[in-house]
């Protein structure tokens, strides 16, 4: 099996002359907890809108272990493994935590529309639910109103709904975004342990947190790769440095 989960070579998108993603040659390493950092307007959901299909890229290619994904819509790159859970938490507030995770079952298993003829199957169902709920712990919450949820544990459950589709790669974009220092915590901690054994690459502003869980990190400004390697090696390189300026230059440094 490749070492390399997702490779992307060249890829760019123009937007009426505007380059907001410039050649970049992405490699994610299977297992790893790959971390994309920049400041802002750096081309980093835009990097993440083409990975996933949702923006087809203007020149370059995206592979996904070893196999060109580029002409591939949203559909089937998600029936690859490729799943994302995006900034604004997607739950539905009008089901309950149980429910919410229901439904990503079903649909990794393809019963989305069907009716079940007994209650066997879900009963099936819901001990899986129970166990993906367990590791965000959400045990306690299952039949709590997703909408009822503080802001910290809606983005568990939308971990723990993602898990369900059994992903080969895990795209969290901002996943600590608006939260309080608590949440913050809680979350990185999640995603340490949900990564155990799988892959994720996460768009994240929190220095902290990408000090604290990435195993690597590639820096983006203006849509191209600045630098990469780890926490230590790119906070302290001069250009990322620069990129940063000011106030974010020193939490980028005082992050650890």
């Amino acid at each position: 099996m490749s070492e390399l989960i997702l490779e992307t070579k060249n890829l760019s998108k123009d937007f009426k002359g505007f380059t907001a993603v410039d050649g970049v040659n992405l490699q994610v390493r299977r297992g790893h907890i790959h971390a994309l950092i920049g400041p802002n307007g750096a081309g980093k959901t835009t990097c993440f809108n083409l990975l996933t299909k949702f923006l087809t890229p203007t020149r370059g290619n995206i592979l996904l272990s070893g196999v060109d994904i580029t002409g591939e819509k949203p559909a089937q790159i998600a029936r690859r493994g490729v799943i994302r859970s995006f900034q604004i938490s997607a739950v539905f507030p009008h089901l309950t935590v149980l429910e919410n995770v229901r439904i990503g079952l079903q649909r990794f298993t393809g019963t989305s529309f069907h009716f079940w003829k007994g209650l066997g199957g879900l009963r099936q169902l819901d001990a899986r639910v129970m166990e993906l709920l367990t590791q965000v712990d959400l045990q306690d919450m299952a039949h709590l109103r997703a909408g009822d949820l503080p802001y910290g544990r809606k983005r568990a459950l939308e971990i723990a709904t993602t898990m369900a589709m059994e992903p080969e790669l895990m795209l969290l974009d901002e996943p600590t975004q608006g939260m309080g220092h608590e949440d913050v915590e809680r979350v990185t901690d999640l995603i340490k342990r949900v990564a155990q054994g799988r892959t994720v690459l996460m768009v994240e502003h929190n220095m902290r947190v990408v000090a604290k869980i990435a195993d690597r990190i590639t820096v983006l400004a203006r849509g191209a790769v600045l630098a990469e390697g780890t926490y230590e090696e790119v906070s302290k390189h001069p250009a990322v440095l620069e990129a940063y300026m000011g106030s974010e230059a020193t939490e980028l440094q005082g992050a650890h």
